[in-house]
């Protein structure tokens, strides 16, 4: 059963037990369920359930406590099952993997890791959140705890349940092109490697926040001071990888990144453009103006970790816009080193 049968299931069964419950209560009798176990702690993260998807696909419904809901989290596993794996943390991008724009949707990884020593962690939620833990809940985006659920809260029990060797790396697109660095920063023992693939590193500096408002603000309708206080503020300062790239020492460091032009996958008969003319434009004038600036913002982050003699691989191709088929390609591209950072 997969994550959306999963959902219908709970739906009705939740329908249910209220049609019970209600019934119960205006006949006066008390309902319950013979032998159940008393409510779980709220306080304690945990695994809620698993769903075997396949015999290498599953999806955990993980309990935040931070965030105080649940969480389902997609996880790819090796063919051999019987030895201790590493994990790999991949973020899906500002949709948080709530929408179409997600590994799952616009790639084959599921096909390319399926003869791979690692276990692959993706989670289901966070979207326009930068996977950051907000000083305040938001009327729109909600509780967004993101850095202690990755950090703190979720390895632990993917530990546990998926008996790992507990070596770990993360990536992560766009977004979490960013998120990956802070999350590094934030716990720098946890991950061997980080790659953020077409992410901006700076974020309280001008061009950073407008990328920053672009995303929150206008796509994702929250309110940007909820998030790490007025732009002004310190939060944006302790929030930027780049002011705080020292912190990345012991963490192996991949970025990439498109120069905005178009290049290969910027073609009517690109895979995920399929002839639509009006997807190819979006993607080549929004896509090629937005990976410009990241582009800056990469080229930034490689020359300040340089100056730290932090070890780094940057990789800038001359073309390519803001687009999936391009991150695939990274992925591809540097899974060799980050599978070398996980034995």
């Amino acid at each position: 059963m997969g994550l959306k049968g999963f959902l219908v299931r709970n739906r009705w069964m939740t329908r249910a037990i209220a049609v019970v419950a209600v019934a119960g209560a205006a006949a006066g009798v008390c309902v319950g369920i013979a032998g159940a176990a008393p409510d779980p702690d709220p306080r304690v993260p945990r695994i809620d359930t698993v769903i075997h998807d396949g015999p290498q696909q599953a999806t955990v419904i993980v309990y935040s406590a931070a965030m105080r809901k649940l969480i389902p989290v997609n996880v790819l596993r090796p063919k051999n099952q019987k030895k201790p794996s590493p994990t790999l943390y991949l973020l899906n991008g500002a949709g948080g993997g709530e929408d179409s724009a997600t590994w799952a949707a616009k790639t084959s990884y599921v096909q390319f890791f399926a003869d791979k020593n690692v276990n692959v962690v993706t989670p289901i939620g966070g979207a326009f959140s930068y996977y950051t833990d907000w000083q305040r809940d938001d009327p729109v985006l909600g509780r967004n705890k993101w850095t202690t659920f990755l950090t703190k809260e979720l390895p632990p029990l993917i530990d546990k349940e998926l008996k790992t060797t507990k070596v770990n790396s993360i990536a992560g697109i766009s977004m979490a092109g960013t998120s990956v660095l802070n999350l590094a920063i934030a716990a720098p023992k946890l991950y061997r490697s980080v790659a953020a693939y077409s992410g901006c590193a700076r974020t309280s500096d001008p061009l950073g926040q407008a990328y920053i408002r672009m995303v929150v603000a206008d796509r994702g309708q929250g309110n940007l001071n909820n998030m790490w206080g007025t732009p002004a503020s310190r939060g944006w300062r302790d929030n930027d990888p780049y002011i705080n790239a020292a912190k990345l020492r012991g963490t192996k460091v991949y970025m990439t990144s498109g120069s905005g032009l178009p290049g290969q996958y910027d073609r009517t008969d690109a895979p995920l453009v399929n002839g639509d003319v009006i997807t190819l434009a979006n993607q080549m004038i929004l896509g090629g103006i937005i990976e410009a600036a990241v582009n800056d913002c990469t080229r930034q982050m490689a020359a300040r970790l340089k100056k730290l003699r932090i070890p780094n691989k940057v990789l800038l191709r001359p073309n390519g816009t803001h687009s999936w088929a391009y991150w695939e390609h990274d992925l591809h591209t540097t899974w060799p080193m980050i599978a070398a950072d996980l034995r």
